[in-house]
């Protein structure tokens, strides 16, 4: 019995460390199949994005390409049907028109700004500036064919080349302002300061009559005032030192002569103190008109100066750009100029393409429909002629006309007579 209990208990642990054993096996396996699982969908999903994104990033360089050679204003049929280095060519092309119209929008913009001082409206007629521009470009572009003579390309694109120049110096005015801003308004400052000054020289030249008349009897006023202060003076140390017998009759006392003297300067004195009481009211009088003329003047002045603060409009500055030196303007312009017609030089310059032989090919085609139409209907016309001739000479020999013709034409005398002969008897 013992032995068997024994038996027992090794077989149950034998048989509960094998299901242990099982249970971690399984869990085991479960987490290897779980990370191949986790690591192939990863990769899975990795590549794919990878592919997706490669997809589009393909497309949209396929539609930016699409958009450029739209710019460039080509027949879409036939340059889809030519290799892409064609294509290439005619995409940068495009993308010159492009970044062209670009900067016309933004120097269109900034020159409206400058105009309207107003974002939107300035953005709103920059865009429609811009469009006229990529519309000429695309236009400029697109009409010049390559033929076998530069010579007859070089005059068909001659007035391409100057409409382009005048683009170019259109757009890059606005940008030139811009760029050289600052010294721009150091410029308009000396010419505001300039123009302050003038103008207050005109605004005080214009009351100049009225404020030097009032000057003028201001000071006459003030004169006669000072005259009657010294006469006053005088006829005071004339009668002093008579007294004193300084001068005079040069008697010490107050004698007949001093009262004569002393009567003249109280006299005088009087009449001093009279012309003061008169003259220092108009004297006031004048003073405050010529205090109401100068603020006229200076009313004036700050009337006419936001006029002056207001002088930095678009042709202000043109004129003071003109006023800079000519050269980094003149190299500005010239890259702009370089930029428009870069398109219609590098057309000039590359010999004829896939597209170009398609294209003549293609005229070549719709010419020869039109002159075998031409050929047809002229000879055609030319058989209708030859027909109806042939008829109308069996006509002519058929008596059976003949005579029918004949009696239509007398009823038509005898009528034509009958009406002659009435028209005579109505008139006698």
């Amino acid at each position: 019995m013992a032995i068997a209990s024994g038996f027992s208990h090794s077989l149950f642990g034998f048989v509960t460390s094998a299901k242990r054993a099982q249970t971690k096996l399984q869990s085991l396996t479960q987490t290897i199949a779980k990370k191949i699982i986790f690591n192939f969908l990863q990769h899975t999903v990795i590549f794919g994005i990878k592919l997706v994104l490669t997809d589009i990033n393909q497309n949209q360089s396929i539609m930016l390409k699409r958009f450029f050679i739209l710019c460039s204003g080509v027949d879409s049929d036939i340059v889809n049907s030519c290799s892409n280095g064609e294509q290439n060519k005619y995409a940068g092309i495009g993308a010159t028109v492009f970044f062209t119209a670009v900067m016309a929008f933004i120097a269109g913009s900034y020159a409206l700004f400058t105009v309207f001082d107003n974002v939107y409206t300035a953005v709103f007629f920059g865009l429609i500036w811009s469009l006229l521009i990529f519309n000429l470009d695309r236009f400029i572009v697109s009409t010049i064919k390559k033929r076998d003579n530069f010579l007859n390309e070089f005059i068909q694109a001659t007035p391409r080349i100057v409409l382009a120049i005048i683009i170019a110096i259109v757009i890059s005015k606005p940008l030139e302002i811009k760029i050289f801003q600052k010294e721009i308004n150091t410029v308009i400052l000396k010419e505001k300061i300039e123009m302050a000054m003038e103008n207050k020289k005109q605004v005080t030249n214009y009351f100049k009559s009225d404020v030097e008349k009032n000057k003028a009897e201001t000071d006459s006023l003030k004169a006669s005032i000072s005259k009657k202060e010294k006469e006053v003076i005088a006829l005071y140390q004339s009668y002093i030192t008579e007294a004193e017998g300084s001068a005079g009759t040069k008697k010490i006392g107050k004698g007949p002569i001093y009262k004569e003297k002393r009567a003249a300067y109280d006299l005088a004195a009087k009449q001093l103190d009279s012309l003061k009481s008169t003259n220092v009211k108009i004297i006031a009088t004048k003073e405050a008109a010529a205090r109401i003329l100068q603020a006229d003047v200076d009313h004036k002045v700050s009337e006419t100066q936001p006029i002056i603060d207001g002088f930095d409009g678009l042709m202000a500055r043109i004129t003071a750009l003109n006023k800079l030196p000519w050269l980094p303007s003149f190299f500005i312009m010239l890259l702009f100029l370089a930029i428009e017609t870069s398109p219609i030089i590098a057309k000039l310059l590359s010999p004829r393409g896939e597209y170009d032989f398609k294209q003549e090919d293609a005229e070549m085609g719709i010419k020869n429909r039109i002159a075998q139409n031409r050929y047809q209907s002229e000879l055609q016309k030319k058989t209708d002629a030859e027909i109806y001739d042939k008829v109308y000479t069996d006509i002519k020999d058929d008596k059976e006309l003949y005579n029918y013709k004949k009696k239509s034409a007398l009823e038509l005398l005898k009528l034509q007579a009958d009406g002659f002969v009435d028209r005579q008897k109505k008139s006698m």
